[in-house]
């Protein structure tokens, strides 16, 4: 089955970019990562940077291609982390999100893991069909009924490299369907779209890399402070996919003439 994909990472108005993404694919597997390092302790860099080295690397040379290996491949970046804290105690809280999609491309089935307020959304018929749920204390207040509690939506119950250790989330495995989209993304991309904007934009293009610039450009236009990172995923015949768009849903992304 065909695939496309298109990635951004980009520095907001921090001091420095704590995003790391990565893509690893051949013609029988891929994946997709956003690690996002977390804020106010130091290493967070490192932290993201070590975790998406390691998972990739782990897929690459791994014989099998399963939930279980890459839940195992993940655990395994947990543990060098966690090493890794130990090694330097400038560093030895230093902790990352991680959000990742996985394909057999042999068998055309996806699932994905995440931890912490990265995200995986799946998008089918050009509408969502699926999002994570981030590990976050403002997720779990929304859950119970609570809105706009002004809780810092940065405050998490689990990242890789936190205590104490939780296993990363791990969705259930799909079988895809021509025309699927996937959008891996950190809570700076997120936090400035809508889902409803995520599907506008989805139905006018006729490629993943238009759906990301044009998912990019909004956010472009927002007031954003924090860094965004992104991976759009495309599976099959996108023109196919995607829906013919109106004047109306074109205003919604074209700049203001005045």
């Amino acid at each position: 089955m065909k695939m496309m994909f298109a990635s951004r990472c980009q520095q907001g108005m921090r001091d420095e970019n704590q995003d790391r993404t990565g893509a690893e694919l051949d013609d029988h597997k891929a994946c997709f990562l956003v690690c996002d390092g977390v804020a106010g302790l130091p290493g967070g860099d490192i932290a993201a940077q070590l975790v998406r080295d390691t998972l990739l690397t782990q897929l690459q040379h791994s014989e099998t291609f399963t939930p279980e290996s890459t839940r195992a491949a993940i655990e395994h970046c947990q543990q060098v982390l966690i090493e890794a804290q130990g090694n330097n105690p400038n560093f030895s809280r230093m902790s990352t999100t991680l959000a990742a999609l996985f394909i057999d491309r042999e068998k055309q089935l996806a699932w994905w893991a995440h931890a912490g307020d990265s995200r995986v959304y799946h998008f089918r018929h050009g509408v969502l069909n699926q999002v994570t749920r981030d590990h976050s204390l403002a997720q779990q207040l929304r859950e119970a009924g609570y809105e706009n509690t002004g809780i810092n939506s940065n405050l998490l119950y689990n990242a890789l490299g936190v205590e104490p250790a939780r296993p990363a989330t791990f969705s259930e495995v799909i079988t895809l369907a021509d025309g699927d989209a996937f959008l891996v993304c950190s809570d700076g991309f997120w936090l400035n779209l809508t889902t409803h904007e995520m599907e506008l934009a989805l139905r006018m293009v006729n490629a993943c890399e238009e759906w990301l610039t044009l998912m990019e450009q909004a956010v472009n236009r927002s007031v954003k402070s924090d860094n965004l990172s992104a991976l759009a995923v495309w599976i099959g015949e996108p023109q196919e996919a995607t829906l013919l768009y109106s004047q109306a849903d074109a205003a919604r992304f074209l700049p203001s003439r005045y």
